[in-house]
């Protein structure tokens, strides 16, 4: 039996049967789900010929998505935190998402932070980084996340559809309730195996 969008095989309102009074027909037909995969490795995207002779490309595998930076106004083709990181760095000439360090290990980073201190940049650049830092504010919990190297993002194109994977990186309420959410399934995991 193969995938059907009709609702022949639906009860009425009423909670009664229906007889089946015709066949399934063409354009009724569904396919399988894509169930696409986000991974480094390689790129799988299938042709579909679809109804009218359209195409429709069903991304199976994908190694990059196009994700925004909503509050900063910045996209990038990647899957991790690093070209953000990048630009940070290079717009308001601040390193994002750095890991706190033990007193023991200070001289280590003091000699680290000396090096890119050392990178020679403009008075022009400094004075434009100088403006900047009025309106730079960060969320702090996507700056945790920055220092994990990994952000939660939303995938707002189809990628069964149109064989992309674009998105936008969470921020605000919408960060804490998937936060929030992950927290949960987390600890019902841990409770679970207990």
């Amino acid at each position: 039996m193969g995938i059907s969008r009709d609702s022949m095989h639906k009860r009425r309102a009423t909670g009664g049967k229906k007889k089946a009074w015709r066949k399934k027909r063409k354009y009724e037909l569904g396919r399988q789900p894509a169930n696409t995969k986000l991974e480094t490795t390689q790129k799988t995207v299938r042709r579909i010929r679809v109804r009218g002779g359209n195409v429709k490309w069903r991304a199976l595998r994908l190694n990059t998505g196009n994700f925004s930076w909503g509050s900063e106004a910045v996209t990038r083709k990647t899957l991790d935190a690093a070209p953000f990181k990048q630009w940070y760095l290079t717009h308001y000439g601040v390193e994002i998402g750095k890991k706190k360090k033990s007193a023991s290990k200070k001289d280590e980073t003091e000699e680290g932070e000396a090096n890119a201190a050392d990178v020679k940049t403009s008075n022009h650049v400094e004075r434009k980084r100088k403006s900047r830092q009025v309106d730079r504010k960060i969320d702090p919990h996507v700056e945790e996340q920055f220092s994990s190297g990994r952000l939660l993002a939303c995938i707002s194109s189809r990628p069964g559809q149109c064989g992309r994977a674009d998105g936008y990186i969470l921020e605000g309420k919408e960060l804490e309730f998937y936060i929030k959410k992950i927290q949960k399934k987390k600890g019902k995991g841990a409770a679970g195996s207990a």
